[in-house]
C-alpha cells in the first residue's frame, strides 16, 4: 500500500495542471486494475480544462452498489515535489496530497482487493476518480449525483477527523464583490471623486457583521484589491468572499445580504457576482442509519467510532443533498491538509482499511 501511495504522491496533480492530471489518472487507474483486475464497466467523463472523472465498476457477489468517492487534484502545484518529496519517517508518511486526499484513495482501492482475499460477500463497488474537488467539482458534480442517486452508500475517502467520521459538513458559497467609483487627484481634487475603496470598506464591514456563530455561519472576505495609486481616488476596487453556511435556511439569508449591499456614497455603485458551491451536508435518516452500521462494524474491532462535524466541504455535501446515505471521512488518520506539515499516521493505514472491508460487507 505504501508502494501504490509514494506512486500516486510523486505524480503531481495539481488542480489547474491539465497536463499531470491526465497523466495521475493515468496512473491511478494502473493501480486499481494491477490490484482489482480489468474493470467490469469502465466510463471516462471528459473534464475540460479540469480534471477527467473516471468511474471504475467491479462486480460484486450481492445485490447493490457502493460507490466509492477519491478526488486525485491537489491544492500544491507543480514542482512541490522538488522541496518536498514523499517520505515515511517515524511512522509519517509526508508529501503532497498524502493526507488530502490519496492516502484514502489507495485505502479504497485496497478495501476491495482485501473483501476478494477474505472471501468476503459485498456490493458491486463503483469507484469515482475525479480531478476538480478542490476548485469545488465543476466538471464532476453532474456525475458524481448521477453515481450516487441509487447507490447503497456513498463512501467519500477523504481523510477522517482524527478518527472520526463526518457525518456533516458546512455548505460553501463563493462570490465576488465590486465597486465602481469616480476618479479623482486625491489632493488637487478631492471631494471630485468617490473612492470605491472607502465604499468597498464598508461592505467589508456589512458583510463580516454577516456571520452568525449560532447559526454555524461564517463570513470570510479573503481577498481584496483595486486602485491604481495612493493619490487617487480609487475607481474600482473587488474583494472575494467565502460563506460556509450548517443550516440550508442561511443561504437565503446571505443571498439577501448580497443583494442589499449599497455604498454610503451615491456615486459609487456596488454589484455581486457568485454561487453556492456546495449544499450543506446534514445527517440524513439514511446516513444516520449508515453510520451506526460503521459503528457496529467498528465495535466488532473493539474500536470506538466517533462522528465529526466539519466545516470543510467535500463531494459527500453533493450525494447528501440528494437524501442519499452518505458516510465522510473513511479515509487516513493524520492532519495538515493543505499545509506544509500533512501527514498521515502509518499504523492506522490497514485500520482504516479493514473499517471500510467490514462495512461494505456488512451492506451485503
Amino acid at each position: 500500500m505504501l508502494d501504490d501511495l509514494k506512486a500516486v504522491v510523486e505524480l503531481e496533480t495539481h488542480s489547474y495542471d491539465k497536463a499531470m492530471l491526465v497523466k495521475g489518472l493515468r496512473e491511478i487507474r494502473a493501480r486499481a486494475v494491477a490490484r482489482l483486475g480489468t474493470p467490469d464497466d469502465e466510463i471516462l467523463h471528459e473534464g475540460g480544462q479540469h480534471g477527467d472523472i473516471l468511474e471504475l465498476t467491479y462486480q460484486g457477489t450481492a445485490p447493490g452498489t457502493v460507490l466509492m468517492l477519491c478526488h486525485y487534484d491537489t491544492v500544491w502545484p507543480t514542482g512541490t515535489l522538488r522541496s518536498w518529496p514523499f517520505a515515511v519517517v517515524d511512522d509519517k508518511a509526508t508529501g503532497p496530497g498524502v493526507f488530502d486526499m490519496k492516502t484514502g484513495l489507495v485505502q479504497s482501492i485496497w478495501a476491495l482487493r482485501g473483501l476478494r482475499e477474505l472471501g468476503l460477500p459485498h456490493p458491486s463497488v463503483r469507484y469515482l476518480f475525479n480531478g476538480d474537488e478542490e476548485i469545488g467539482s465543476p466538471a464532476s458534480r453532474e456525475h458524481i449525483e448521477a453515481a450516487g442517486i441509487d447507490a447503497l452508500a456513498t463512501l467519500v475517502f477523504e481523510a477522517s477527523m482524527d478518527g472520526a467520521l463526518k457525518t456533516a459538513r458546512k455548505g460553501v458559497g463563493l462570490f465576488n464583490v465590486c465597486a465602481t467609483g469616480v476618479e479623482a487627484h486625491a489632493g488637487l481634487d478631492p471631494y471630485a471623486g468617490a473612492s470605491a475603496i472607502h465604499a468597498l470598506a464598508e461592505v467589508v464591514t456589512t458583510l463580516a457583521a454577516a456571520g452568525s456563530p449560532e447559526r454555524g455561519t461564517t463570513v470570510n472576505v479573503g481577498l481584496i484589491g483595486g486602485g491604481t495609486g495612493r493619490n487617487v481616488a480609487a475607481g474600482r476596487a473587488t474583494c472575494g468572499v467565502d460563506v460556509r453556511v450548517s443550516d440550508p435556511a442561511e443561504m437565503e439569508r446571505i443571498d439577501e445580504v448580497f443583494a442589499r449591499l449599497r455604498a454610503s456614497d451615491p456615486r459609487v455603485s456596488i454589484s455581486s457576482t457568485g454561487e453556492w458551491n456546495r449544499p450543506p451536508m446534514t445527517p440524513n435518516p439514511a446516513s444516520q442509519r449508515l453510520f451506526k452500521e460503521a459503528q457496529e462494524v467498528a465495535a466488532g474491532f473493539g474500536w470506538l467510532l466517533d462522528e465529526a462535524a466539519v466545516g470543510g466541504a467535500s463531494d459527500g455535501n453533493f450525494v447528501s443533498a440528494l437524501g442519499r446515505p452518505v458516510l465522510d471521512g473513511m479515509g487516513a488518520i493524520g492532519d495538515g491538509a493543505h499545509a506544509r506539515h500533512e501527514h498521515v499516521l502509518v499504523e492506522h493505514i490497514p485500520d482504516r482499511t479493514a473499517l471500510a472491508i467490514g462495512l461494505v460487507s456488512a451492506l451485503a
